[in-house]
């Protein structure tokens, strides 16, 4: 018997990175868990949603900017409207900055993946806080890494904003606590997901040149990353804020 504590019944969620990837598979898993999810996206999620509905769950597609606080505020907008509140957050999107030392790392470069992956969860999370306290709380999930924790050579921008959204976690959890709010993030290795794609020619060169660099000899799935989202949105976490969940199949236990 599954324990009712992991179900999402009544919850409405608002996954950001909705169209690929641990975006997906997370709305996915959301939806399969009793969720209304609202699939963000600056892509098009509407592919995500078509895969909740033909599982007879309840979804919408929102195009979401997260550079634009409007766009940030318009998509808890729809969820309100749409569904009636706003329980969930999760923010999964991301920039990838090509290996580069400091010295070569164009400004414009850092200024984006700083944008993207820290600016844009502040932007998100101030969005969606006041209709969180409306509902009485709700559990906010940043997608940081594992490389919020250890660092991986040429990778000063992502590692920066990484290890920053599990200290920006920390103060919405001591924040918000009275409100109801739980803040946590979660920290994947290495998942295969097109990302990957950035910095390889092909899915088996990834799993060639990472799988090693984990305990368990291989890369993780979407799905893996997705059933901690479920723990963390869910009341199975409800004594857990201010952390972060590491799944990383041993990556930084060496």
């Amino acid at each position: 018997m599954i324990d009712p504590a992991f179900s999402l019944e009544k919850k409405v969620a608002l996954v950001v990175g909705a169209a690929n990837g641990i975006g997906r598979a997370t709305s996915l898993a959301f939806a399969a868990a009793g969720a209304a999810v609202v699939c963000a996206d600056i892509e098009d999620a509407k592919p995500t949603v078509a895969g909740i509905e033909k599982g007879g769950g309840h979804a919408m597609a929102v195009h979401l900017d997260v550079t634009d606080g409007g766009s940030c505020r318009g998509a808890v907008a729809a969820a309100v409207e749409r569904f009636g509140g706003l329980d969930v957050l999760m923010y999964g999107a991301a920039d990838s900055d090509m290996a580069a030392k400091v010295p070569d790392i164009d400004d414009a470069v850092w200024d984006r993946v700083i944008r993207i992956n820290l600016t844009g969860a502040f932007l998100m999370t101030k969005a969606a806080i006041p209709a969180m306290i409306a509902r009485g709380g709700g559990s906010i999930i940043l997608i940081a890494s594992q490389l919020g924790r250890v660092a991986r050579p040429g990778r000063a921008a992502y590692c920066a904003t990484k290890g920053a959204l599990v200290q920006f976690a920390k103060v919405l959890a001591t924040d918000h606590a009275a409100d109801g709010i739980r803040a946590n993030t979660l920290s994947p290795g290495a998942i295969e997901t097109r990302r990957m794609l950035r910095q390889w020619k092909s899915m088996e060169d990834a799993r060639k040149g990472m799988g090693p660099l984990h305990l368990l000899g291989r890369i993780g799935r979407p799905e893996e990353i997705a059933r901690a989202a479920v723990y963390l949105a869910s009341d199975a976490s409800s004594f857990m804020t201010g952390s972060d969940l590491l799944i990383d199949g041993g990556y930084t236990a060496t």
